[in-house]
């Protein structure tokens, strides 16, 4: 006696290449949502870049500096990005707004900064 069960190590009828089976239908799900969590993390680090950017334009911008050097800035750092510039009472506000590459929707930043640039 070999002291194994008789038909072990073998695969019952009808279950051969389950496992393959299996796994070719899950993989394509693993795949999808490791590259909606990459392409999310791109986005959130592309809504801090933008941000920042945007709080920089402001305070060059409340400086009354030249408005495309300010637009300048935000589009240096964050390429494609369209800049507002817009005076607000005693603040001089940036808007920017950038599509989220590669997800479907739009990143929006603003900052306002005290003009005269105290």
């Amino acid at each position: 006696m070999s002291g194994r069960a008789p038909g072990a190590g073998r695969f019952a009828i009808g279950e051969r290449g389950s496992a393959a089976a299996e796994f070719a239908v899950a993989l394509p799900a693993v795949v999808l949502v490791v590259a909606f969590g990459v392409g999310a993390l791109g986005a959130g680090a592309r809504q801090v870049r933008l941000q920042d950017a945007v709080a920089d334009a402001a305070r060059l911008a409340a400086r009354e500096e030249d408005p495309t050097r300010a637009a300048a800035a935000v589009t240096a750092a964050v390429p494609g990005a369209t800049v507002e510039i817009t005076p607000r009472g005693d603040l001089v506000c940036v808007t920017a707004v950038v599509a989220a590459d590669p997800l479907p929707a739009t990143l929006t930043a603003e900052g306002c900064a005290l003009a005269g640039g105290l």
